[in-house]
């Protein structure tokens, strides 16, 4: 038999009613007893909350009679602080994954770090409900012959229902058309992604009340696509920090375009401070090298700090223009990615002796100063870009992060490259972060390196090696580099095996290690016996990660003892891929020495009638 419902709970159903109606009468609501107001917001659907919030009466609304202790600037400010609790929970009962901005892959440099007490959450959901109405209506006309106006999609019976409730799906047929969803919560937009389908003409008009501070746009090909873009881009010139473009295929002439939507020629602009283009292409950049367009936004955007062009199929010749205007524009950029262009020789003009190379008398950019991040990560690049890279270090002067990875600079490039740290050595900012990985080392170059990093009056913070072979050889080595300062290490995958014993033996004092990969070495016994080394000896150890490194299950003991020894200090724990896994309950044996919940290990399933092969 069904429980009777009480009193209150048919009068809070006929208020919510009649708020979804919207029949003038919602700021009589805030005449409710505050018992009932307070019980009635939590059980609104969004649409309603949106609807009596909006009606909240002002202070100064006596002429109806709503001048009582309900309208007191206490109360008042009672009343929205239930209010932000009552989105909260619909947010986070909608969306389970609690994230704060409208974009899943938000990357980290541009992500809202608010703090939960000042976070909108109404904001927040009304721009995290447009972004899935928008994904909705690209899926529905990508897959249809649509040649209609984009606001007039109506979107799905779900995606109305998530805002009001099932026994209100039948609305007036407006609610069910995109353009009124843009219409009544674009002002909430703040960060948005965008597919090619949603920038025709009307996209300005439909998000005319947005003021968008990110945008991530997808698959812009046409002119058509880039006048729609180009109109919204316009319309948030003021508000819009971040700008990208993931798999977009765009000549000289479209970029232009858009960079001169966001900026007026002749007049900077400090507004736009990430452009990103990703995983794109310039269709003509033989003819253009550097549109037009690009050129006078780096000059114009005073207030740029990341600039990001990776894998966009750009040439040497692009990469120097860059570079170039770089040097002669007053931007404050922090973080440049070059990563995955074919760009060796685009600083062949910085070396001693060539036809192009720029004087030396030269004074310094005004910008490049303030760049701290330098990716060139699969350009590439050979010995001779890395005795330019040497050149060039004057004009980085406060460079901390330098990712180097995939290119085959081999043991002769090293060794240029120590040559060019010592110039970087010179410089007020130490370097603390380099990547070298698959860059075709072997033990002979990386232990050069690690014996200059050792001799740096500032230690590194931050080495990755990773996928290099190395071999067993390199034990000593990285044993004794381990005592000098390093924070955080990535050795995964160099083919150390019996070699994680020589490091043990080297290190014989307290060391300032954080995080170390250790993954994929083929160490057995001696991975564990390492472990305890380093938590014994590395009172800042948080994190570690030891998969596939074939840790038997003897172990197990070892494993326990390291456990134990740091009393809840270490946080991270990796020890899947290892045979050690294969022994009975052991995520519940290991759980034994977990304090408050840390360290987070991760293990993996049980498996079996795997032999153990070290043969390369």
């Amino acid at each position: 038999m069904s429980e009777v419902p009480s009193l209150i709970t048919l009068c809070i159903g006929a208020i919510k009613d009649a708020i979804l109606e919207e029949n003038g009468n919602l700021p009589f609501v805030y005449k409710l007893p505050a018992e009932l107001f307070d019980q009635l917001l939590p059980n609104l659907p969004p649409l309603a909350l949106q609807n009596l919030q909006e009606a909240i009466p002002s202070i100064s609304s006596t002429d109806q009679g709503f001048a009582d202790d309900c309208l007191k600037p206490s109360r008042k400010r009672k009343r929205f602080e239930n209010f932000d609790i009552a989105w909260k929970a619909l947010y986070e009962s909608r969306w389970s994954d609690v994230q704060k901005f409208t974009v899943d892959s938000l990357p980290e440099d541009v992500q809202l770090q608010q703090d939960e007490s000042t976070t909108n959450w109404q904001q927040i959901y009304w721009e995290r409900h447009l972004q899935n109405c928008l994904d909705a209506v690209a899926e529905l006309v990508s897959i249809t012959l649509f040649d209609g106006f984009l606001g007039e999609v109506e979107i799905s019976d779900a995606l109305l229902k998530s805002i009001t409730y099932e026994r209100r799906l039948s609305m007036p047929k407006s609610y069910l058309k995109l353009e009124y969803h843009c219409e009544r919560f674009g002002l909430y937009a703040r960060c948005l992604r965008l597919r090619n389908v949603h920038c025709v003409a009307e996209i300005g008009h439909l998000l005319r009340k947005s003021r968008l501070e990110y945008l991530e746009t997808h698959w812009i090909k046409s002119k058509e696509q880039v006048a729609g873009l180009c109109k919204l881009l316009e319309q948030n010139k003021d508000t819009l920090s971040t700008l990208e473009f993931l798999n977009c295929k765009l000549p000289a002439s479209l970029v232009t375009a858009i960079c001169d939507s966001l900026c007026v020629k002749g007049f900077e602009t400090n507004v736009i401070k990430n452009f990103s283009i990703k995983r794109s292409s310039f269709l003509d950049s033989s003819y253009f090298p550097l549109p037009l367009g690009l050129e006078s936004l780096l000059s114009a955007a005073s207030g740029l700090t990341k600039l990001s062009l990776s894998d966009s199929h750009i040439w040497w010749k692009t990469a120097k223009m860059l570079f170039d205007t770089l040097l002669d524009t007053e931007s404050g950029l922090q973080v440049l990615d070059l990563s995955e262009n074919c760009i060796a020789g685009w600083l062949s003009h910085f070396k001693w002796g060539s036809p192009n190379c720029i004087k030396p008398h030269i004074k310094i950019n005004k910008s490049l100063p303030s760049l701290r991040v330098l990716n060139l990560r699969s350009c590439n690049l050979q010995k001779s870009d890395v005795d330019c890279l040497k050149n060039v270090m004057t004009y980085m002067p406060n460079l901390e992060v330098l990712n180097l990875s995939e290119n085959q600079l081999q043991d002769e490039g090293i060794k240029v490259l120590i040559l060019c740290l010592v110039e970087k050595s010179k410089c007020p900012t130490p370097l603390a972060e380099l990547y070298l990985e698959h860059c075709e080392l072997s033990c002979m170059g990386a232990s050069q390196l690690l014996k200059f990093l050792e001799s740096l009056k500032t230690p590194l913070k931050s080495l990755s090696l990773g996928y290099n072979y190395l071999s067993s050889n390199f034990g000593p080595f990285l044993g004794k580099f381990l005592l000098s300062g390093i924070q955080e290490i990535d050795i995964k995958g160099i083919g150390l095996g019996s070699g994680f014993s020589d490091a043990q033996q080297e290190i014989t004092q307290e060391i300032s290690l954080v995080r170390i990969n250790i993954s994929d070495n083929s160490g057995g016994v001696g991975t564990a016996n390492l472990l305890s080394k380093l938590i014994s000896e590395a009172p800042n150890l948080v994190s570690i990660n030891a998969s596939d490194n074939w840790i038997p299950i003897e172990s197990f003991p070892a494993i326990c003892s390291c456990l134990k020894a740091s009393k809840g200090k270490l946080e991270h724990l990796d020890l899947r891929q290892n045979p050690l896994c294969n022994k009975p309950n052991i995520a519940s044996l290991l759980a034994e020495f977990q304090v408050n919940g840390k360290p987070d290990m991760l293990v993996s399933p049980p498996f079996s009638n795997v032999l153990y092969d070290n043969d390369p």
